[in-house]
């Protein structure tokens, strides 16, 4: 059935205009009913931030979210699209997206008087609803609400003329959604130009007052620090917001990692890349240590980023080592985790420099990480007699250069060794016994319980040009 082009084909088919908090909690019910979750792209926010969004907008209410940097909120808020309709109305040509039935601009309001239900019709998609600006101290009214056009002027207008305005950007997301991210970085001055938005739907501009009930959802974004009546957010416009919901880092490493997975960047190649669980369980596990760690800011938080840029450069050193080596196999291993260090040093601040330098202290977040994810899954009594082997006089070698059949020659004929890399291979791949899985798996295996081993105080190691030498 063809769409309607003109206000009296939209009349005739009975369409029923609603609002924009009409049509998101519309939608959301809708949602609900059916069991989908309506913001399937966040993770660990299940049972904590979106059943108060949901809540928000059944009520609603406009939304401030609360959070560090790197906690979703930009993202939850442009999800919040995908709760609007595919497609509405709006009058051809305005740059408001004016209600057919009810127009509120100069413009729109004359072709209506002079051509009735015959005025053009569009219809608008979802992301043309959505406005979103970042709050910076030199945004002023007119990036958000609009300025006198000279243009527009010397054409011969009077400046009183509504038809002189050039609309910012919140008139241009009338029947939308609009985000301010960062709000208490706006001037105090900006704050209040948004009260009347806020609230009664008036706009001002250069000193007159243009009657434009705008129909707007807006969403904020702020750091708790900065968003309290000591901060640098005036307290009516706090006042105008219905709910504020308090993000947060995921919970648990599975959230981290699932988070992970879903983020980093991925290219096609040649090469398998082959990732261990234990592997990405230390990487979440280093940014989990790093939210409680005493050296490391907690005010400005360790964003889920620190994550998947460690994870993203995790994989690109065993690449390189693949492609190097000509192997048809990567796989990380533990001597690639000093890889992470330039990925995380520029996203965390320290709290104190003392003796402790960035590079040292993610040091010993990767040997952390690395002992909890050995003793989740092996007891250092499990390999007595390996250890017995290493007081004897055995001295393995380990590189994030040396070729993965170099690890398979001799290392799994060491006492227990085969076996415990056979048990790490089935926990993630559902792999068989470990001579027949590839090379590079099994060398992130053996990699894996040395370390283990050491940070469990039964192994010493030394670090030589490049190379690591476990003994005992």
């Amino acid at each position: 059935m063809a769409k309607p082009r003109t206000i009296s084909e939209l009349r005739a088919a009975d369409y029923r205009v609603l609002s924009v908090k009409e049509e998101l909690r519309k939608n959301l019910i809708s949602r609900l009913r059916e069991g989908i979750s309506p913001f399937p792209s966040l993770v660990g926010y299940e049972d904590t931030v979106i059943p108060q969004v949901e809540n928000a907008i059944l009520s609603g209410q406009d939304l401030v979210l609360l959070g560090e940097r790197g906690q979703a909120k930009t993202r939850l808020a442009r999800s919040l699209v995908e709760l609007l309709d595919q497609e509405v109305p709006a009058i051809a040509g305005c740059e408001i997206n004016d209600d057919p039935f009810s127009p509120i601009c100069r413009q729109c309001r004359s072709r209506v008087e002079a051509e009735g239900d015959d005025v053009d019709i569009e219809w608008i998609g979802r992301e043309r609803r959505y406005g979103e600006k970042l709050a910076t101290p030199d945004i002023t009214i007119a990036d958000l609400i609009g300025e006198v056009d000279p243009i527009k002027v010397a054409e011969g207008r009077y400046l009183s003329d509504e038809l002189t305005i050039h609309y910012g950007l919140i008139p241009r997301t009338n029947r939308g959604i609009f985000c301010i991210n960062e709000l208490p970085d706006l001037a105090e001055r900006i704050q209040v130009g948004l009260l009347n938005v806020m609230e009664e739907r008036d706009v001002q501009i250069r000193g007159y007052k243009v009657r434009l009930p705008l129909d707007l959802y807006v969403v904020a974004s702020a750091n708790p620090e900065d968003y309290t009546n000591r901060g640098r957010i005036i307290t009516p416009l706090k006042d105008r917001f219905g709910s504020q919901v308090r993000t947060h880092y995921p919970r648990t490493v599975e959230n981290e990692i699932a988070i992970m997975e879903e983020e980093r960047t991925s290219f096609p190649g040649e090469i398998e890349v082959v990732i261990p669980e234990y592997m990405k369980e230390i990487v979440a596990e280093i940014t989990h240590l790093a939210r409680k760690s005493g050296d490391i800011s907690q005010r400005s938080g360790v964003s889920v980023r620190v994550s998947i840029t460690n994870y993203e450069n995790l994989l690109s050193n065993a690449l390189k080592r693949a492609i190097r080596l000509r192997e048809t196999q990567a796989a990380p291993r533990v001597s690639d985790l000093p890889a992470v260090v330039s990925s995380m040093t520029g996203k965390i601040e320290v709290e104190s420099l003392g003796d402790l330098r960035e590079d040292r202290i993610v040091e010993k977040l990767i040997q952390g990480a690395v002992l909890a994810a050995f003793n989740a899954r092996f007891r250092p009594s499990e390999f007595e007699q390996l250890v017995t082997r290493f007081e004897t006089g055995l001295v393995m070698e380990a590189s994030e250069s040396m070729p993965s059949e170099k690890y398979m020659a001799k290392a799994l004929e060491l006492p227990g060794m085969r076996q415990a890399v056979d048990r790490l291979n089935r926990e993630g791949q559902g792999a068989g016994p470990a001579a027949e899985d590839g090379p590079a798996v099994v060398a992130s295996a053996i990699e894996f319980i040395l370390e283990g081993l050491h940070l469990s105080r039964k192994l010493n190691k030394d670090r030589t040009a490049g190379k690591t030498r476990y003994r005992r």
